[in-house]
């Protein structure tokens, strides 16, 4: 799972497509379209399904996941004095049962958004410089400065900050805990710097890439979620 969060983008990691140049804001990230993300395999792990499915009265981007962790991922450029306002939209069917995302043996979450960001990898720990090589020779990419990931967990409390136990350079912000809301849609409206600055301690770089994912591999079990548009402003 560690690599849910290495293998998203950096600077010089080789890209599929060129990466989108935000030059006017808003922009808003359509679940109804599908072709507008990325599908993301992670090594070793089986795929989450992602498709198009109504929920309610719209379509929503549907992740089922079976013992899975994948991910859809969109490459962007929006320099440090733009960054504004995130909203976004989920539905969690259930929560995983025996997850914690503070333990690695069981780090899964019923939905995630994952924000990716520049800086200087000169500052990595040499651990961290290691674990960059290794994700680069597993994935072709290697570990981003930094990476934000809005979750549901289980028990945590709410607005906590939850560092990965493998790496520093990935950091959980519980948007959401416990079952008093499955089952309904919910929206979120964040403020990225000062969310960054609360999980990091320091400002943040340009963010280069956000993604979403529903996984259940370590906990094999099962979940299915539900993404409505992704809206940066």
């Amino acid at each position: 799972m560690l690599l849910s969060g290495c293998a998203l983008w950096s600077v010089d990691a080789p890209q599929e497509k060129p990466p989108q140049v935000l030059r006017q804001l808003p922009l808003q990230f359509s679940a109804q379209d599908k072709s507008q993300w990325q599908a993301m395999r992670l090594p070793g792990k089986l795929l989450t399904a992602y498709r198009v499915a109504p929920q309610g009265p719209r379509d929503a981007l549907l992740a089922e996941a079976v013992s899975s962790a994948s991910m859809l991922r969109q490459a962007l450029h929006i320099p440090p004095d733009q960054l504004g306002a995130l909203q976004f939209d989920w539905q969690v069917d259930q929560l995983i049962a025996a997850a914690d995302m503070r333990q690695r043996e069981a780090e899964d979450s019923p939905a995630r958004l994952i924000l990716v960001f520049e800086g200087d990898r000169q500052r990595f720990s040499t651990q961290n410089q290691l674990l960059s090589e290794l994700t680069l020779s597993l994935t072709g990419e290697p570990l981003p400065y930094a990476t934000l990931m809005y979750v549901w967990c289980n028990d945590c409390p709410a607005e906590s900050v939850i560092v990965n136990p493998r790496t520093d350079r990935i950091r959980k912000l519980a948007v959401e805990s416990g079952a008093g809301r499955v089952g309904q849609w919910l929206r979120y409206h964040r403020d990225i710097r000062a969310d960054f600055e609360k999980a990091f301690g320091e400002p943040p770089g340009a963010l280069l890439g956000l993604a979403i994912m529903t996984d259940t591999d370590n906990t094999r079990s099962s979940t299915r979620a539900w993404y409505g548009p992704i809206r940066l402003d």
